[in-house]
């Protein structure tokens, strides 16, 4: 079984407050749901149970891929970048005459992922946005088809920075190499990363909730108010600052580290919120029955982690 989990990691003191912190999170916010719901039968909570529910999900997926051997780790993130690469690709009406250019960005995929494997930091950082950026274009070309190519080399071009190279910032972490005095390692900062992107998705959605009367995108989020806004950055960003002792960051550059997360977090929801809306679709797939696709869920996460990995590699290693 020890070849399987990574147990000398996940029994260090970091990883278990960490992980203590995710799952004790999740409990107590589906209790007080739970219990709210039964006081106040005629609250909808439903968005705020469903967001719950997603994030057990997710939770429990990420932890598995933080406590199980390196190589097993690589492959359940390559797998997320892989679906939501799919359900992106399937929502987003390419031609025909793009299947080639379509299957070269699918090969991405393991070579992404091994270069962040293998810890190549130089290849790692231009392998998408330099080698794919010129590499895709010109396989669209070669097919003859002008017809709608811009369209065609923007949307494959987004669909490739933000499902495969965004997401495997979140493989890197494990390659990053050891600090002293840092025990919990890329794992941790791993844990670090998605518990924050989760709060803040939790925190913001309940502070709106509660307090919000000023709509900042109702064009596009109906849902997202400023206090609701306000009110998760700042949160994120104190408790980000209690956290540090989980990184190797001061306490400022923790809470710095937390407010961009927190900002990046938001950003990324709204971007793919601006997406299907103008496709006019709810979720990108139905990959997580009752809770929409697993982009639906990595939204936050595929902006949240190359800020999170740029901004701690730059100050830390």
């Amino acid at each position: 079984m020890d070849k399987i989990f990574a147990l000398d990691s996940i029994f260090s003191n970091e990883l278990l407050i960490v992980v203590a912190l995710i799952l004790g999170l999740l409990v107590v916010v589906s209790i007080a749901f739970w219990v709210i719901g039964h006081l106040k039968p005629s609250l909808d909570l439903s968005e705020l149970k469903a967001r719950t529910k997603s994030w057990w999900v997710m939770s429990i997926v990420f932890l598995l891929a933080t406590m199980v051997v390196n190589e097993i780790s690589y492959v359940a993130i390559a797998f997320l970048s892989f679906v939501a690469f799919r359900e992106l690709y399937s929502i987003l009406d390419f031609r025909n005459s793009d299947r080639n250019a379509v299957l070269w960005a699918y090969l991405a995929i393991p070579i992404q992922y091994f270069l962040a494997y293998i810890g190549w930091y130089g290849a790692f950082i231009i392998f998408i946005p330099v080698v794919m950026f010129l590499l895709l274009p010109l396989r669209l070309v070669l097919k003859g088809d002008t017809k709608g190519i811009v369209e065609s080399m923007s949307k494959l071009q987004f669909t490739v920075m933000l499902s495969i190279f965004g997401i495997s910032h979140m493989a890197y972490f494990i390659s990053l190499p050891e600090i002293d005095g840092f025990l919990s390692g890329g794992r941790g900062l791993l844990l670090f990363l998605v518990f924050l992107t989760e709060i803040n998705d939790v925190l913001q959605f309940t502070f709106g909730k509660i307090f919000g009367k000023h709509k900042i995108i109702p064009s596009i989020s109906p849902n997202k108010t400023w206090e609701g806004f306000l009110g998760g950055l700042i949160s994120t960003t104190v408790i980000g600052y209690f956290l540090s002792f989980l990184t190797p960051l001061s306490g400022f550059y923790a809470a710095f580290a937390s407010f961009l997360i927190a900002f990046a977090g938001f950003s990324g929801d709204i971007v793919l919120s601006s997406i299907k809306r103008d496709i006019g679709i709810k979720d990108t797939s139905d990959t997580i029955p009752g809770h929409g696709g697993i982009l639906d869920r990595i939204d936050s996460l595929s902006y949240t982690a190359p800020v999170f990995f740029h901004f701690i590699y730059y100050l830390a290693y």
